[in-house]
């Protein structure tokens, strides 16, 4: 049978869970998750030895992030993604809105600025290079606003809406495009909006909040609109393969549940992350300006003070 998208002949059982969870590495995938892994280890142990702290929590969030990647390309899920429209858009949604999110709140950026070495004087490393890059224009540009929100609308009506995903699902090489630039849309519009890292955008909590709605409801109208449809809309999931046994619209309907839900989960992790870096960042203003005032002696007490004597000395 066609296993669209890989050229193969497969036959797939029906899906369950456990199905789905077997092991079936892509290489690509799997050398991508292994090496980043690896460089997010070396730099956290680096800062170990020199004596530097590197919070544990960021080290789960990352890898978590990392291991839910491998979860949806390492294994039967992505083979059921090539012909089950409700598989592929879980392996959409995560890779997408929640791997990205695990991601950034490892903050890879502010470890990769801390563990690389400096260069010489009069020539740029690798440490040099990335900075560069963080000021640079081109992203100054792709983390603005107004190029990632529209952005992350478009990567969904634009594909699914478009003779594009069928164009992408039709090899190997266009179904690895696809997922790249998946997570590759959730990092850059996730990004300005977590803040964990340093970026060329970092507006106030409230704007951030207000970024993170304005794409969400399209999730939701895109999930919406796939469940009410009276025919299957993508051209690749069509005629599934009769040994799924699985019908083209009711697949349909599920995956537009599953997008539609997605559109509720990561918001709510969000939000409650920018609630937490709020209230810390409250937090350590408010020691700022006691240690200020500690320094200062309470100054303006003083001057206040030294008023009042002066029109007691006045009066008198």
């Amino acid at each position: 049978m066609d296993h669209s998208g890989h050229g193969m002949t497969m036959d797939l059982p029906p899906f369950t869970l456990a199905r789905a969870l077997e092991w079936s590495a892509d290489p690509f995938f799997l050398i991508g998750c292994l090496v980043a892994l690896a460089l997010y280890g070396w730099g956290a142990l680096r800062l170990v030895r020199r004596g530097d702290g590197w919070p544990a929590g960021r080290t789960v969030a990352f890898t978590v992030g990392v291991l839910s990647m491998m979860l949806m390309t390492c294994t039967r899920l992505n083979d059921y993604g090539m012909v089950m429209f409700s598989a592929h858009m879980v392996q959409h949604m995560v890779i997408s809105m929640l791997s990205p999110i695990l991601l950034l709140l490892g903050a890879p950026i502010t470890l990769a600025l801390r563990a690389l070495p400096v260069a010489a004087r009069g020539s740029k490393g690798p440490r040099e290079l990335l900075l560069m890059l963080l000021h640079s224009r081109y992203m100054r540009i792709i983390t603005h606003p107004a190029f990632t929100i529209p952005l992350f609308i478009a990567s969904l009506y634009a594909l699914y809406f478009t003779p594009i995903f069928d164009f992408l699902m039709g090899s190997k090489p266009g179904h690895i495009a696809m997922m790249v630039h998946f997570l590759m849309v959730g990092l850059v519009f996730f990004w300005p909006i977590m803040g964990v890292d340093p970026g060329p955008h970092r507006p106030g909590y409230v704007m951030r909040m207000l970024e993170l709605f304005a794409g969400m409801p399209f999730h939701a109208f895109f999930g919406i609109a796939l469940m009410m449809a009276s025919t299957p809309m993508i051209s690749t999931y069509e005629n599934p393969p009769a040994s799924l046994g699985i019908d083209a619209l009711s697949d349909q309907t599920w995956a537009g549940g599953i997008a539609w839900a997605f559109s509720e989960i990561p918001s709510v992790l969000v939000l409650i992350a920018l609630l937490f870096q709020w209230q810390r960042s409250e937090e350590r203003q408010a020691r700022r300006k006691d240690r200020a005032a500690d320094r200062d002696g309470d100054k303006e007490l003083e001057e206040y003070n030294a008023y009042l004597a002066s029109l007691n000395a006045r009066g008198r």
